[in-house]
């Protein structure tokens, strides 16, 4: 069974006489930290490969504290750094195995950071549509609804990259406070505009016939994207004449 770094939620919470919970004891254990969280999530993350419960002669699910620890520690990495599952595995696999590794940063700098940090980040990862309803923890109609509204959108071929985990992430946490999808469609107008910008800086060297210059306006999009979410972050504080932690 996988160890875990010490912290994480879920300790002696509704455990068994063996110190072992069932699933339904583990969405109990996390939800005081992640409300939004839910059963299909839990089976969800094991299926990817993030947390390997025992099973019991009959199939049933069995987790101790160092599950539930994981978990925590998963559902924390979404939450609060916005790293797509496949990041997150790699990161505790590492720490695991007693590497001393630095937590990876994908496209969101955090005060303080550069923006070249952000750009040297992982991959995105790609999620199929009943991933991508299993681990926001909604319903078809719920997606339905905010894909009319263009807040996410999927690929060509019909998955979604890992920022539509993140957006049905927002969108809920948005919603406990009475935020409606319609009324975010003028987040996502302002977002639109601000991509329109950055791909106007960098349509030129997109279109260079050299690959090297190719390669570089891709890394000047991750730059130009950095440096506008953090100006936006900005300019929504200081409209509202607050700071964020």
């Amino acid at each position: 069974m996988r160890q875990t770094p010490s912290g994480g939620a879920g300790h002696g919470a509704a455990a068994t006489d063996r110190g072992l919970m069932s699933i339904g004891a583990v969405l109990n254990a996390l939800r005081d930290e992640f409300p939004d969280v839910t059963i299909s999530k839990i089976r969800f993350l094991e299926a990817e490969g993030l947390v390997e419960p025992r099973r019991t002669p009959a199939g049933y699910r069995k987790f101790d504290a160092r599950d539930v620890e994981r978990l925590g520690h998963v559902l924390r990495m979404q939450r609060d750094h916005y790293l797509p599952l496949k990041v997150i595995r790699e990161h505790l696999d590492a720490v695991e195995r007693g590497e001393a590794v630095r937590l990876p940063a994908l496209g969101r700098p955090r005060e303080g950071e550069e923006a070249h940090e952000a750009a040297e980040g992982p991959t995105a990862a790609r999620i199929g549509r009943a991933e991508l309803l299993a681990a926001a923890g909604i319903e078809e109609r719920e997606l339905a609804e905010w894909e009319s509204y263009g807040l996410v959108v999927p690929l060509a071929d019909g998955v979604y990259d890992a920022e539509a985990v993140t957006v049905a992430s927002l969108v809920v946490q948005l919603g406990r406070f009475g935020i409606e999808p319609r009324h975010l469609r003028v987040m996502k107008a302002a977002a639109d505009r601000e991509a329109g910008l950055v791909d106007q800086v960098v349509a030129p060297l997109k279109r260079h016939r050299n690959p090297q210059t190719r390669a570089l306006a891709e890394a000047r999009t991750k730059e130009l994207a950095g440096l506008a979410v953090r100006l936006h972050a900005a300019l929504v504080r200081s409209a509202l004449g607050v700071r964020l932690p």
